[in-house]
């Protein structure tokens, strides 16, 4: 039986970078030998001593949209924040999302964002911070999504203890994202860089593609120590 307690550890606060590395591929590779047990650290673009030809390199070519919305609360003008999980009704425009501060955000409130270029109202709570909402929205898709990504901002992590910057916005990217839908990028992903990748190519490695939009169970804390009680988060994907 896995517990919680096994995995508890000590992870300093200065040892977590406040911002990316300014070459992707020169971030910290710690490798792990598994027939000595004999560890290395080296830097992000030597993981190419670990490919050989005709190995296949599966990409996930997902897509972080700028998911953090920050807006105010009618009558009161409470300042809130939205943070949007998954659209759940794309014709109704209705999505699953976190709200901070949750105990002032309830059904029936109407939530407005910029300047009053989107208006939401909550209509459901779902968990603790929870809410499903509906955007009252008469455009398109398209200009619906142009708007959200106007007044939204990049999703990075809270323990970051930052605003998102512009750098953000594309550093928070995979160089293979395509397809949004995700409120994060795939982590390994970020370190590889079309140089690296080129280099993966000419050394006689193989490429796949599938897509899956990584979700709330990245961020969801685990908090029972039975670890077989913990519910997971579904998350869409597809194999291409």
């Amino acid at each position: 039986l896995m517990k919680l307690s096994q995995f508890g550890f000590e992870l300093p606060e200065d040892r977590i970078a406040q911002h990316p590395a300014e070459n992707r591929d020169e971030s910290k590779l710690m490798v792990l030998h598994r027939k000595t047990g004999e560890i290395e650290h080296k830097m992000f673009k030597d993981v190419i001593d670990y490919f050989n030809e005709d190995d296949i390199f599966v990409m996930n070519d997902t897509k972080v949209f700028p998911a953090r919305l920050y807006g105010n609360k009618e009558k009161t003008g409470a300042k809130i924040e939205v943070f949007l999980l998954r659209e759940l009704n794309q014709e109704l425009r209705l999505w699953d999302v976190l709200v901070d501060p949750a105990r002032k955000i309830r059904v029936g409130n109407k939530l407005f964002f910029g300047e009053d270029e989107l208006v939401a109202e909550v209509i459901d709570n779902t968990t603790s911070r929870g809410r499903t909402i509906r955007f009252l929205f008469d455009g398109t898709d398209r200009e619906f999504k142009d708007v959200v990504n106007k007044l939204g901002h990049t999703p990075i992590p809270k323990y970051l203890e930052r605003e998102a910057t512009t750098d953000d916005a594309e550093q928070y990217q995979t160089i293979f994202a395509e397809i949004e839908g995700a409120i994060a990028p795939p982590a390994a992903g970020l370190h590889f860089t079309k140089a690296l990748m080129m280099r993966l190519e000419i050394k006689g490695v193989e490429f796949a593609k599938v897509n899956l939009n990584i979700g709330l169970g990245s961020f969801r804390p685990v908090e029972v120590e039975d670890l077989t009680k913990h519910k997971m988060d579904s998350e869409q994907f597809s194999i291409k």
